[in-house]
């Protein structure tokens, strides 16, 4: 993937396995940023490493690097478009299945294990043995991850949650053993002493299983729905390049043959026939028609092609047969660039610095050296090994974060489940902090604020002509045609007039319109040009009414029958009922609204006053590759940047944006790289979500401190030996129910009036 070898600096991109934690990316970009002539930015959330390096160091270093800091890393696969192109959703799905065995292992066996510990009427003669019996599976099989991570952390000399997860498990188990094989907790009909406070020489009668595999089960549960959160992360990519035609019709001495298009090679002459993707970029050589580019460009009007234009691969010709000669295939194509930009965005974002992870770099180390140092205290004074030891067994039990693990998956589901119900859609925890930060929103125009659907807005009739007639010979002709605006105008006439008649006569002409035969009556629709080829001027007021269409931003359809102009008629991408709305809303979540657009101005300064935006906020004429531009100049200037879009052309600038916005009614490209997905295709969801994720953000905040205060009130008191690791056990568990109960609160938020 390096592309220089010259003594300027490289770029490589690793990918990264092996990550548990924001913590791992840290540890993995300061050994990276420790060799010489290296910058490094490793992103968690994206499980990816974005270097820099001086030509003195080579890739195979800087993988080795990586994996002596014990970790993976490979360089990924090129970037490859048609069928089953992009990160594959395969390898995630295998990664998750042994994690959720994992889970209903530990779920299933602790549950009995922790009922029986605490509640002395399930405790039967021999209920200790059963208790190993169901702990073992739980604190060997099921918590081998956190073990081995371990394990891995310490050759390195790092320690991380996996360590005190570990440790303290391990501890618990290997003391109940101990207890059981050695001590006295093995008696038959033996029950489980609930004492508050550790006396001398006490300890050999306790066993902590249920502790041992309630904490299992309870970060194995907080693993789970993360990595759920993240198992489409690499989706938006993969959408973006599926995106492209799969095969091709190539013209070849004479002979249409079908053929992937990977097989494509610049000069390839290619069909499109009416209603194709057109395969990749190239040069139309014969025919002409309109193509439908608004998945790439925005365009809400399809643009007339002909001999000697260019088009772009991915876009769907909505007209006539087009031939076409492959200027750029691969990864030259427009759609390809488009897809390095998306990931390219996702990468530059620095990674997710989750709050338990920040704090667990120092709180880790404190909580074991504060084991170690209770050990020894209660060994110097001289209580005897059991009491000492039961004392740091409770000092890690009630410091094992299981609240920590179920801080944030709990509060998301949650949240998300609300969500889902108001048509809002919560990618994962990284997104939250964004709503909070975010000062200004800018939308896009086309399928976000209006429809994206071309639509018969209003009819201008010449004096002395009804407007039923207008539509019914219109529409009859438009009716015969494939052209999107051709098909608005025949929607519109239907909505308006009801069923209409069926032309006598047809003929498309290229760039202007039709022309036919309906009732009898010679009928021309289209341009005013059209008119003109047959004489026919447009009277004064349909001038006038034609003018101001334009000026608004609309099409205007000229109509005439019997050498007679009858009507003018306005089409257009319509707002959205609802948009205007939303803005109001937006405003009033302290956000400054913004409306980005590939059309030309005038229709965007329409758009924006019919919802209230101001002219100076309005950014028009913008090309796919500006719109990430946009996005970082806004930045630059120190804003914190919402973008809310819905085509393939907003899919970088949604992944560069600080929070990205899909609505659900646009493509899977642009809902896989935003950050919230609005369902409901309405743009005052926008404003929910953003209540809602602030709301979901302050849910975890408060999960996150009381799972933290429960450990600071209870380590002081097990290190003095008055806490007893049962009471232990029981405010872990508490804890988390607390958590848990914390985070329904938000199945109470209600979307706006």
């Amino acid at each position: 993937m390096t592309t220089s070898t010259t003594s300027a600096p490289a770029e490589v991109e690793l990918a990264i396995g092996g990550m548990t934690c924001a913590s791992c990316a840290a540890r993995i970009e300061k050994k990276l940023n420790r060799m010489e002539g290296v910058t490094a930015t490793v992103n968690y959330a994206t499980e990816k490493a974005k270097v820099s390096y001086a030509g003195d160091v080579s890739v195979p270093e800087l993988i080795a690097t990586v994996e002596a800091t014990g970790y993976t890393a490979r360089e990924p696969e090129p970037v490859r478009t048609g069928a089953g192109s992009g990160p594959g959703g395969a390898e995630t799905v295998d990664e998750l299945r042994p994690l959720r065995e994992r889970l209903v292992t530990s779920v299933v066996l602790a549950v009995p294990v922790i009922a029986m510990a605490m509640v002395p009427a399930l405790q039967f003669e021999y209920w200790q043995w059963l208790s190993l019996t169901l702990a073992a599976p739980v604190v060997t099989y099921a918590a081998w991850p956190f073990h081995k991570a371990a394990f891995t952390n310490a050759r390195h000399g790092a320690a991380t949650m996996d360590t005190l997860i570990s440790v303290g498990t391990s501890a618990a188990f290997l003391w109940s053993l101990w207890a059981l094989f050695l001590g006295t907790a093995g008696t038959p009909g033996m029950t489980h002493p609930f004492e508050l406070t550790i006396a001398r020489g006490d300890g050999s009668g306790n066993i902590y299983l249920e502790a041992a595999a309630g904490v299992t089960a309870f970060i194995l549960a907080g693993r789970y729905f993360e990595a759920r959160s993240k198992r489409k992360a690499g989706a938006a990519l993969k959408a973006l390049l599926e995106l492209g035609a799969k095969d091709v019709t190539v013209v070849r001495g004479g002979r249409e043959e079908r053929i992937p298009v990977g097989d494509l090679t610049v000069g390839d002459r290619f069909l499109v026939r009416p209603g194709e993707k057109i395969a990749t970029d190239g040069t139309v050589v014969e025919g002409s028609s309109a193509v439908d580019a608004s998945m790439l460009t925005g365009e809400s009007v399809p643009v007339e092609v002909a001999a000697g234009d260019g088009v772009t691969g991915a876009t769907v010709n909505a007209g006539g047969r087009l031939v076409v000669e492959a200027t750029r295939v691969g990864a030259d194509t427009q759609l390809a660039r488009m897809a390095r930009l998306v990931e390219d965005a996702q990468n530059g974002k620095a990674a997710a610095q989750r709050l338990a992870d920040r704090i667990s770099g120092v709180f880790v180390p404190v909580v074991i050296a504060l084991a170690l140092a209770t050990l020894g205290f209660w060994l110097g004074n001289g209580s005897g090994p059991a009491a000492a030891f039961t004392a740091a067994v409770a000092v890690l039990i009630i410091a094992c974060p299981c609240a920590l693990g179920l801080a944030t998956p709990t509060a998301l589901m949650v949240g998300t489940g609300r969500g889902a119900q108001l048509g809002i859609l919560i990618k994962g925890p990284e997104v939250l902090e964004s709503t909070r930060k975010v000062d200004t929103i800018v939308l896009d125009k086309t399928g976000t604020v209006t429809t994206g659907r071309m639509t018969l807005l209003a009819v201008h009739t010449a004096d002395g002509t009804d407007e039923a007639d207008v539509l019914r010979l219109a529409g009859a002709l438009e009716h015969a045609s494939e052209h999107p605006i051709a098909q608005a105008v025949a929607a519109g006439a239907t909505e308006r007039a009801g069923a209409l008649p069926t032309p006598e006569d047809f003929a498309n002409v290229p760039g202007l319109g039709v022309q036919g035969v309906v009732e009898g009556h010679a009928v021309l629709v289209g341009r005013e040009k059209l008119l003109a080829e047959w004489a026919m001027e447009l009277p004064a007021e349909l001038g006038r009414a034609k003018t101001r269409a334009e000026a608004a931003g609309r099409t205007a359809i000229a109509v005439a029958w019997d050498g007679e102009a009858r009507a003018v008629l306005e089409v257009a991408d319509a707002v959205k009922d609802t948009s205007g709305e939303a803005v109001t809303r937006l405003r009033a979540l302290g956000l400054t609204p913004i409306l980005l657009t590939g059309d030309n101005r005038a229709v965007a300064e329409a758009v924006a006053a019919e919802v209230g935006i101001a002219p100076a906020h309005v950014i028009a004429e913008v090309m796919p590759e500006d719109k990430v531009a946009v996005v970082k100049r806004l930045q630059g200037e120190g804003r914190s940047v919402a973008m809310v879009g819905d085509g393939v052309n907003d899919a970088a600038a949604l992944a560069q944006a600080d929070l990205g916005l899909a609505m659900g009614t646009g493509t899977d490209a642009a809902i896989e790289a935003g950050d919230l997905t609005l369902v409901r295709g309405d743009l005052r969801a926008a404003a929910d979500a953003i209540r809602l994720a602030r709301r979901t953000l302050g849910t975890i905040k408060s999960n996150l401190f009381w799972a933290f205060a429960y450990n600071v009130a209870a380590l002081p008191l097990a290190a003095a030996g008055l806490l007893n690791p049962m009471i232990a056990g029981a405010a872990m568990a508490f804890s988390s129910v607390f958590v848990v109960g914390n985070s329904l609160r938000l199945r109470g938020f209600k979307a706006a009036d």
